[in-house]
């Protein structure tokens, strides 16, 4: 079966990122914004991913045995890979944005580039700012060997000693302290029509004779070194979750190295003293450029050049939310879709401030996976608490970089009278949903928000998701049952017959939806799945996927980021066509579309197709009921399927080709979509 091992289909995706940023459509300020973004997908999947591959080789045969893959070829593959794109992503950066940067007035310098004015500057500013953090130490092997913070940014500095005839290579390390102080430092102009700037390093480079004085510096070069991230929490049923959690978050930052990445400029024989002072592997090192931790260009200055940045797409209101007093008047009125970050979050937040508020409504419940640090929602919940409601939150506090920050908030919530749940061991809880009950005329009601995205305020301006807020009574029912047995951890009574929910009903339900395409097709009648999701690595679905297609199953896949399948093979998968978009949005949303002889059956979902999604997760899967919303998804799937100008082809001998659909119109499918909402509020 033709399979892209999951690390190296991400590296593929991270790829696309990268494209943004040599892309010369894309305005030059944002393309700086991808080329941080590509810096921090990356940093991040090292300190996950590789290090995982690093740990399975560690382990030894027995483990090996176990696997279905060999983690040492596959980490040499992956690594030069990385390799590949970060020579690429130098190149993007000195010899396309850094010329396009000048054209436009705006200077990074070198120490040879500068002033009098700006040198004296700079040693003021070293003095002044740096001096207190920069933290010079000479390495001596087998005596003195320093930790290296996760991340920071340091420079080796090779030595003389002044006063001594044929004195041998010293070496030091000097940290530039980029959690401090800005990373970009603003200098005083050479004239009024530029901007100049210089970067923290080369302060600290110029600045760095001062900190040893009786020496010659002889040479210096950057380094970082990530470590492994990875909680490796338990799985077991006994013992306190939290504490555990806890307690590993105090390790995260002292794990094991999975990365040292250095100036590709460096001397051979300083390398070489580093690999043995640090007790590096070959594998363990990665050349980069010049700089590293480039995720600071997220903060590169702006200057107020509108020109070189995307024209703002201010978010749009609802068209019926936004006339209706009430939350719960027009979700009474019929069910409603929510489209991020097109319409404003504000409908989201209204519902549970509103729910807060309302002396009719008696419960409300959410699971928190990821939210805001000032969260408008959490607050609403403290407030329902207060009016005398009765407040339910389960918090996932094992959801990977936010751990922290959700125990904090499941512990401010205690404290304020919700009553808290968390995480199951050896399970996550993934789903997205809010739940009202509110005493009305005829009776208690429920209504009920699904999302294929978190309650966060931050990220529901950047990312792509679908939300929907309804009363249908077939959906809050179970939406309900769903929370009962998170609070209570006791198997429902009744089985779930419309939601498809993780560890229940939803692996074998998606199976069976599939298996009825696959059984029309070979009747000779119309057959066809289309699917959008962010990732597709499951080994199950993706050998019932290229069942799908052999038997005739017309397939279109848009993945936005891992694919392990491989689309466009004769006799294997030649009846699936595979795209991926990445834009100035991230495409978050997962929707499933199931031809059904006729009677189609659309769903959103927080799920992708992951082992993890589909086996060890609480998930849903929310069918679409409602006709025009399932008009509305149906058509925002085919302004995306008709993309050609974000939209890269995932197929076979194809990857990461940009699509052209031979229209002379261009269809960029975000603003497209834009537009979409835009027209429905006329």
């Amino acid at each position: 079966m033709p399979y892209i091992e999951r690390d190296i289909s991400w590296l593929s995706f991270n790829y696309r990122v990268l494209q943004e940023a040599k892309d010369p459509s894309v305005p030059l300020l944002e393309r700086i914004k991808f080329l941080a973004i590509y810096s921090s997908n990356l940093d991040e999947f090292f300190r996950i991913r590789i290090a995982n591959h690093r740990n399975l080789i560690r382990v030894g045969k027995k483990t090996k045995k176990q696997l279905e893959y060999q983690p040492a070829e596959t980490l040499v593959e992956l690594l030069s890979i990385v390799r590949q794109q970060q020579e690429e992503f130098t190149h993007i950066f000195e010899d396309q944005i850094i010329p396009e940067l000048r054209s436009n007035g705006i200077y990074i310098l070198r120490w040879y580039d500068i002033n009098d004015e700006q040198k004296q500057y700079i040693e003021t500013y070293f003095r002044d700012n740096l001096l207190p953090f920069v933290q010079p130490v000479l390495l001596v092997k087998n005596k003195i060997r320093p930790f290296l913070n996760n991340a920071a940014l340091y420079l080796v500095v090779s030595l003389k000693a002044k006063n001594q005839k044929n004195s041998e290579t010293e070496y030091a390390i000097v940290k530039i302290p980029s959690d401090h102080l800005p990373r970009i430092v603003e200098l005083p102009p050479s004239n009024p029509l530029r901007h100049d700037l210089i970067i923290l390093d080369d302060i600290v480079r110029h600045s760095v004779e001062w900190l040893f004085p009786g020496y010659e510096i002889v040479d210096s070069n950057s380094i970082k070194l990530t470590r492994d991230a990875e909680l490796y929490i338990d799985d077991e049923y006994s013992g306190d979750l939290i504490q555990k959690i806890r307690k590993s978050l105090h390790k995260r930052n002292v794990g094991p190295a999975s990365r040292l990445v250095y100036d590709r400029d460096m001397n051979e024989s300083v390398l070489e003293f580093l690999k043995e002072m640090f007790e590096l592997d070959s594998y363990d090192i990665i050349p980069e450029g010049r700089y590293h931790n480039n995720s600071d260009f997220f903060k590169f200055p702006q200057f107020n050049f509108t020109h070189l940045q995307n024209q703002p797409l201010v978010p749009l209101a609802h068209p019926i939310f936004s006339k209706s007093d009430s939350i719960f008047s027009a979700i009474r009125s019929g069910d409603q879709l929510h489209c991020v970050p097109y319409q404003d979050y504000n409908p989201v937040i209204r519902f549970f401030e509103e729910a807060a508020a309302d002396p009719d409504v008696t419960h409300i419940k959410i699971i928190q996976y990821r939210v805001s640090k000032k969260s408008k929602i959490m607050n609403a919940l403290i407030k329902a608490v207060q009016a005398g409601k009765h407040v339910s939150a389960f918090v996932e506090v094992k959801a990977r970089f936010d751990e922290e920050a959700n125990l904090n908030w499941g512990e401010k919530l205690e404290a304020s009278g919700v009553n808290v749940h968390y995480s199951f061991p050896g399970l996550k809880v993934h789903a997205k949903v809010g739940l009202v009950r509110r005493i009305e005329k005829s009776g208690p009601r429920i209504y009920t928000y699904f999302s294929t995205g978190n309650f966060h305020e931050d990220t529901a301006k950047i990312y792509s998701d679908f939300g929907l807020f309804t009363m249908d009574q077939r959906l809050t029912a179970e939406a309900a049952r769903l929370f009962s047995y998170l609070e209570t951890v006791k198997l429902p009574r009744e089985p779930f017959k419309h939601l498809l929910v993780g560890q229940f009903n939803l692996r074998p339900e998606l199976e069976q939806l599939i298996e009825h395409e696959i059984e029309t097709a070979l009747a000779g009648n119309e057959a066809r799945i289309t699917l959008k999701i962010n990732s597709l690595q499951d080994h199950r679905m993706i050998k019932l996927l290229y069942k799908a297609s052999k038997a005739g199953v017309e397939i279109q896949l848009i993945i936005r980021g891992i694919c392990s399948i491989v689309a466009g093979v004769p006799e294997i998968s030649e009846n699936i066509n595979t795209i991926s978009i990445v834009d100035r949005f991230l495409e978050h949303a997962r929707v499933f579309c199931f031809h059904n002889d006729g009677d189609e059956k659309i769903y959103i979902s927080s799920a992708d197709w992951m082992v993890r999604n589909l086996s060890h997760r609480i998930e849903t899967i929310v069918p679409i009921y409602d006709a025009e919303i399932h008009k509305t998804i149906k058509e925002i799937l085919q302004i995306q399927l008709n993309d050609n100008v974000k939209a890269r082809y995932l197929n076979d001998q194809k990857v990461n080709m940009y699509k052209s659909n031979g229209s002379e119109l261009t269809i960029r499918s975000q603003l497209e979509t834009y537009y979409y909402f835009k027209r429905l509020l006329e």
